[in-house]
């Protein structure tokens, strides 16, 4: 017996990492309910004291040495203490001696599960302490079960939770998967503390780099800016204090492995590895790559740059729904306004043309301070100037009256060809119509002889 309880112990202890003394506490607390349940004493102080290296179990009622006893489960007369013990005085504590012959199963099975559940929040209080000071790490995990709106995975010796909002759009999980994350969180939920894991977090991507890449590990290389939308693309910004190492040949690697074993990891996520620049136009032209960029206006005061790109590298420079300008003013910090060279021409020919127009109509303006400015004197014309009234202006003929008109001559040039019987007749009927006055009224064009007649 007392070889099997050290034999227990022991692998107790190495089962689940902990330590011998922390498998004896669980096991006295499992006892000490296993005792009250055979004996139905609650209200009893129970001490148990399990000896490993002998391999003993002693139960012990611990009560208070009192003159007169008005509670006997936890007091005992003074009388009764020194037969125990000779020295004992009033107000100290006295151990009687309980130990049990043997034990019933039911409480065996009670002693059973406290052990188990002791053991088990011992070991969570020792994990939950060791990741603690590992939170924001790279950890890696079995994907164990899955629910609508989370993910269970298996780390080494505990279980953590991937949420639905920590997830990569478009990433598919199975059972079995052993996946990478990032350590994001201890949170305290129910009795057991909670660890939350992520994949879409951008500090993924940088501790992915650390453990890829030496020089990202040893420093020399350092990961100045990240920008990442999880599961489509990712923007790195790189830089390295030494002038003979080119940070992003060091981060793609022979013919991009490096660079390729990360993007395995995240399923095939873009990663653009760009040389982070102190000037920001600079930097922002690096970050719209694989675009070109034919010129940069950067306004401090507004923190906006404005980007001019050639006509074919618009769309380009903008990226899938906006994607590529979205993720480098992410990673730069400031906000980009991209155009086309034809869009520039366009502004500055309209601006032109609208300079133009106004040096032809308006006067030439001296510049002057408004406090130097002459005053204004009142010039009174010495002769006024009649202008033609909108009456006096010649108007255009309509196309009926210029057909009736022509009519007018002709029969004129016909009167004029008759014998003067006739053409006294005629004359004498227009004016009767009133035709010659209308004739001087409409042209002044025509003939003195035409005018009298």
């Amino acid at each position: 017996m007392k070889t099997e309880l050290r034999a227990a112990i022991a692998q107790l202890s190495a089962e689940r990492n902990l330590p011998k003394e922390v498998v004896l506490a669980a096991l006295e607390s499992a006892l000490v309910s296993a005792y009250r349940r055979e004996t139905s004493s609650l209200e009893q102080d129970v001490v148990v004291k399990v000896d490993g290296l002998a391999g003993e179990i002693n139960f012990y009622i611990q009560k208070v040495i009192v003159d007169s006893v008005a509670d006997p489960d936890k007091e005992i007369s003074l009388d009764e203490a020194r037969k125990l013990r000779a020295t004992a005085q009033v107000g100290e504590m006295a151990s009687i001696e309980c130990t049990p012959r043997n034990i019933g199963r039911i409480a065996v099975q009670a002693a059973k599960q406290v052990v188990l559940q002791r053991l088990r929040e011992a070991e969570h209080r020792i994990i939950y302490e060791e990741l603690t000071d590992r939170a924001g790490e790279l950890v890696t995990g079995t994907v164990q079960y899955m629910e609508p709106r989370r993910i269970y995975i298996r780390l080494n010796r505990t279980e953590a939770i991937l949420p639905a909002n920590e997830q990569v759009p478009g990433e598919h999980y199975y059972r079995g998967q052993r996946l990478k994350l990032y350590l994001l969180e201890m949170a305290h939920g129910g009795r057991e503390p909670q660890i939350i894991v992520s994949r879409s977090h951008p500090n993924l991507i940088r501790k992915l780099f650390e453990l890829e890449i030496p020089e990202v590990h040893t420093r020399i290389v350092a990961l100045k800016a990240i920008a990442r939308e999880a599961g489509h693309r990712t923007k790195v910004a790189v830089a390295t204090a030494q002038e003979s190492i080119d940070p992003v040949g060091c981060c793609l690697g022979p013919r991009g492995i490096r660079l390729q074993s990360i993007i395995n990891e995240l399923k095939g996520e873009k990663i653009d590895v760009i040389q982070w620049h102190d000037d920001p136009s600079v930097f922002i032209s690096n970050a719209l790559s694989p675009a070109q960029v034919a010129s940069i206006r950067i306004s401090e005061e507004n923190n906006t740059a404005t980007v001019v790109v050639p006509d074919k590298q618009l769309s380009l420079a903008i990226g899938k729904e906006g994607q590529n300008a979205r993720l480098a003013a992410k990673l730069t910090g400031w906000r980009i306004d991209i155009k086309s060279v034809s869009a520039i021409e366009a502004e500055r020919a309209a601006k032109r043309e609208l300079t133009d127009i106004l040096e032809a109509t308006a006067p030439e303006i001296t510049e002057m301070e408004p406090a130097e400015a002459a005053p204004i004197e009142e010039v009174v014309p010495e002769e006024s100037i009649e202008l033609p009234t909108i009456s006096e202006a010649p108007a255009r003929k309509s196309e009926e009256e210029q057909i009736r008109f022509a009519e007018d001559i002709l029969l004129a040039a016909l009167r004029a060809r008759t014998p003067d019987k006739d053409r006294d007749r005629g004359a004498a009927k227009g004016k009767r119509k009133g035709k010659v006055v209308k004739y001087k009224e409409r042209d002044e064009h025509l003939g003195d002889d035409e005018i009298e007649e």
